[in-house]
């Protein structure tokens, strides 16, 4: 099997759910279209301005309808959430001073919520992000952007 066609927690040891760390700091959270549970789950801490969580019901599983209430809250750092609908693309992990840490592979159908820290991407395929953060967009005043790591000292993670 080539690289591009290695399905995500499949014999290539990519887990279905992880938690990149620097140190105690959660910089990411990737959750692979391999994961599968019952019931509900959610991946990020309860005071994350960004929540990922996952749900698996049966047929015939009611929400019940209802709205969401107006709560005043306070957002200091920007969290995406990018769901890969196609391609392959290596996400490269920085810490909050610009130096790399490591690299992962995200394949279709995996998505990964970014919290912390810097973030870089290539794209090893034609590939299709969907992405979701919080708004409103503040420009280039929302981000500083540096140089990313040579491609000799990528370190992929697997």
């Amino acid at each position: 099997m080539n690289e591009s066609s290695k399905m995500p927690g499949g014999s290539g040891g990519v887990q279905p759910f992880e938690s990149i760390m620097d140190g105690e700091r959660l910089l990411a959270v990737i959750l692979r279209t391999s994961f599968c549970r019952e019931g509900i789950e959610f991946f990020t801490p309860n005071d994350f301005s960004q929540q990922l969580g996952y749900m698996n019901r049966a047929q015939g599983y009611v929400i019940a309808p209802h709205v969401h209430n107006a709560v005043v809250r306070e957002v200091q750092f920007t969290k995406e959430v990018l769901l890969i609908k196609s391609g392959k693309v290596r996400v490269d992990f920085y810490d909050d001073d610009q130096c790399y840490l490591e690299s992962r592979i995200l394949y279709q159908g995996d998505v990964i919520l970014l919290a912390f820290g810097g973030h870089g991407f290539e794209m090893l395929e034609a590939s299709e992000m969907i992405e979701v953060k919080q708004g409103p967009y503040a420009g280039e005043a929302d981000k500083t952007r540096f140089k990313p790591i040579p491609n000799e000292k990528i370190r992929v993670t697997y």
